[in-house]
């Protein structure tokens, strides 16, 4: 196989890596950023207590 070929390959190969983890990176952001909205939303609710707990009859 030719060098130059091969450089180019490992190049666009770790060029590749690096856009994936800043696509993941990007991605685990947003949903933390969705998860601490959530819970905003949530802690400011009009029934905070609505839902705490459950009555089970047998």
């Amino acid at each position: 196989m030719d060098i130059a070929a091969l450089s180019v390959a490992m190049s666009q190969t770790a060029f590749r890596q690096q856009a994936s983890t800043q696509v993941m990176n990007i991605s685990m952001d947003q949903a933390k950023q969705q998860g601490e909205q959530m819970a905003k939303m949530l802690e400011t609710s009009v029934a905070p207590h609505v839902g705490g707990s459950i009555d089970i009859r047998a």
